[in-house]
């Protein structure tokens, strides 16, 4: 069994005022969240028993009593209170081992409904019992000499790979344009910026946080990666406001040469043995093709280059978009603006959004901060309840009766919720319903959070312009009506070019393909999202067909990816005996992307009369996946290098020979 954090050290005042102060706090406690930990520190299963079965979570709530008598609840807090200042003063956790069944009596137990078995593994390796998860992996790589990996981009993903690779002992440098790390978070500053996923698992599984929100904003979000940037030592492994231009794979040698160039303009040169990709899918706005856009007199710019310098206050703005920026950064400008006028191509989704602004209580905090295996626990509830439990209703029913307004009878459910919580939000101002309640079903496009829309687009001081844009004149926004509003700022909230991923630098591969021509007929495709063919020893992190559609952790997604090719990398060295020349097969790529297409034609993202950012120029969705997120994360977990060609590469100007396949390496 995992050892819990470290004790947190008593105040000066003795081991009694924290007692008093946790007695205090186990008043807010989660309770199913707590009968986890008592299970934990007193090994008993009598907490998985009958008396203390939670009932099952509705929404996306807490559910903090678990559904439990008043006094039931009591008597948790009370034995938790007597057990955790029991560890407090030196007693070690009784569970020592918790094997699949055991954990998910326990995630059963907590939820208060069925989670599939194979569920048993991540929620293992979220409460640090699988030893292929664990950071510190020093000496378990065979690096040969002169061995380097190259990291594009320092966000999420670039910053976790460069701390899993710090801890393995892997040579490494992190190219990243900016000034500072954080990617989307560091870039992305405008008013309302935050996550619309909980902040305790939109964070690393190996650097807990004490999160003031429960959905944080931006400012604290990108604290978090700087401070674990620097917590974790990478910083010095981080060539800052440089950009990669190109990256090339030289056949010959099984390396990629890599160009740059830095804020002077001064070129650079790099050379990879292996490439990882972490610039994602939100670093490439996406400007709307309007004519007339650059003839604006005044400020006009996208929502990731929100000017620092800018006051709102007592001007008129426009915001052309409605989509997950629109939605936060007009509730927060509204009340200083002196009219706010939002041009709306088509509808959106938004979902009842309780915790908005909500401040973690201090007492939560002190839960969470210094209760052993509570905030683990918390993180698996929010796994579940943020993740793969509406997965089965975003499949399309055939017999279902009427599929214009729904895909099956949850789905239609959800569309009666939402559109009363539409109605109730916009007070007075029914007439509005007929603009801003969808046609297409519930989640057929990113279902978004309420930041307080509905609410804002029934003020007088805002207008809702729905229908097309003719141009942008000197003084504003002319509808394909011929109406021109006129203001003196314009917002652009068309997010980003997701469908066009690997964008921002050249890549070429085998025989000098580009990416933009290996992916010219059928769009942005990738084994398990992650790997290409015709690109050795090259990993795309948030790949083709990786977004999670239907929820869940980003942070965990990526997470899992860095682990699969650093699991993959650490095989292909010892296999090798040094260097190597990976590269996926093509029937293994093309057989997992069919799978791909054929899950997706049973989702709601393909249902007829659909459209959204998911799918590219062909028809096909290359931006979420369509598997449920324990299948996806077993299959990563398995790192298997059958589905690669592999040969070693000893020598460094060695002749490129043909691959055939993994048979080619000696045992």
């Amino acid at each position: 069994m995992t050892q819990p954090a470290p004790i947190a050290p008593l105040s000066s005042s003795g081991f009694q005022p924290w007692s008093d102060a946790l007695q205090a706090a186990l008043a807010d406690a989660n309770i199913p969240t707590l009968l986890m930990v008592l299970v934990h520190l007193t090994g008993s299963s009598e907490w998985l028993g009958e008396r203390y079965q939670c009932t099952k979570v509705r929404g996306i709530d807490d559910h903090d009593t678990g559904g439990l008598e008043p006094e039931i609840q009591q008597e948790v807090r009370d034995a938790a209170h007597a057990a955790i200042c029991a560890w407090k003063q030196g007693t070690a956790p009784q569970l020592q081992h918790a094997d699949a069944d055991l954990l998910m009596q326990m995630v059963h137990a907590s939820l208060g409904e069925n989670v599939p078995l194979s569920y048993s593994n991540m929620v293992a390796a979220g409460l640090g019992l699988d030893a292929e998860f664990a950071l510190d992996q020093q000496g378990q790589f065979q690096v040969p000499a002169g061995f380097q990996v190259v990291v594009i981009g320092a966000g999420v993903a670039g910053i976790c790979a460069a701390i899993r690779m710090k801890k393995a002992g892997v040579p490494f440098v992190v190219i990243e344009k900016n000034d500072e790390v954080g990617g989307t978070w560091h870039e992305n500053r405008y008013p309302g910026a935050g996550v619309d996923t909980p902040n305790h698992i939109y964070s690393f599984s190996f650097a807990k946080h004490d999160w003031s929100r429960y959905f944080a904003l931006q400012e604290e979000i990108q604290n978090y990666f700087e401070g674990v940037a620097t917590d974790y030592g990478i910083r010095e492994h981080i060539r800052f406001n440089t950009r990669v231009e190109s990256a090339r794979y030289d056949e010959s040698t099984a390396r990629w040469n890599i160009t740059l160039r830095d804020a002077q303009g001064q070129p650079g040169a790099l050379v990879a043995d292996m490439l990882l990709s972490a610039v994602g899918l939100l670093n490439v706005p996406k400007m709307p093709d309007i004519p007339g856009i650059d003839q604006f007199k005044g400020r006009c710019f996208h929502t990731a280059r929100w000017p620092q310098d800018l006051d709102v206050r007592g001007k008129r703005v426009a915001v052309i978009g409605n989509g997950a920026s629109a939605m936060q950064v007009v509730p927060a400008i509204v009340d200083e603006v002196a009219h706010l006028t939002v041009f709306q191509r088509s509808r959106q989704w938004a979902a009842p959004f309780a915790k908005f602004k909500k401040e973690v209580p201090a007492s939560v905090r002190l839960l969470l901060r210094e209760v052993p295996f509570y905030q683990e626990w918390y993180r698996q509830r929010l796994s579940w309840i943020f993740n793969d439990r509406i997965h089965h209703s975003l499949q399309k029913d055939p017999d279902w009766p009427h599929p214009e307004r729904a895909i099956n009878k949850y789905n239609d459910r959800q569309r009666i919720h939402f559109t009363d919580y539409i109605k109730e939000q916009l007070g007075a101002r029914q007439d509005l319903l007929p603009s801003v309640l969808p046609e297409y079903p519930p989640f057929g496009k990113r279902m978004l959070m309420d930041n307080g829309w509905y609410r804002t687009m029934a003020r007088d001081d805002v207008t809702l312009v729905t229908g097309g844009i003719q141009r942008i004149s000197e003084r504003g926004v002319v509808t394909d009506q011929g109406v021109e509003h006129e203001v003196d700022i314009i917002v652009i909230a068309t997010g980003f070019d997701a469908v066009n991923m690997l964008s921002s630098f050249q890549l070429f591969g085998r025989g000098g393909q580009s990416i933009r021509e290996a992916w010219a007929d059928k769009g942005a495709q990738a084994f398990y999202g992650v790997a290409i063919p015709g690109f050795p020893n090259f990993f795309a992190f948030a790949g083709p067909n990786t977004a999670l559609g239907h929820g869940g952790s980003v942070v965990a997604l990526l997470e899992a990816q860095v682990r699969y090719a650093m699991g993959l990398m650490q095989k292909a060295l010892a296999t090798c005996q040094g260097r190597f020349e990976m590269e996926v097969r093509r029937d293994v790529h093309d057989e997992y992307n069919e799978r791909v297409q054929q899950a997706h034609d049973r989702m709601i993202w393909t249902h007829k009369g659909m459209s959204n950012w998911y799918r590219n120029a062909q028809g096909r969705v290359v931006a979420p996946t369509p598997f449920r997120n324990d299948d996806y994360w077993q299959w990563l977990r398995a790192t298997d290098l059958a589905h690669y060609h592999l040969r070693p590469m000893q020598g460094a100007a060695r002749p490129a020979q043909a691959v055939q396949s993994q048979d080619e390496v000696p045992a």
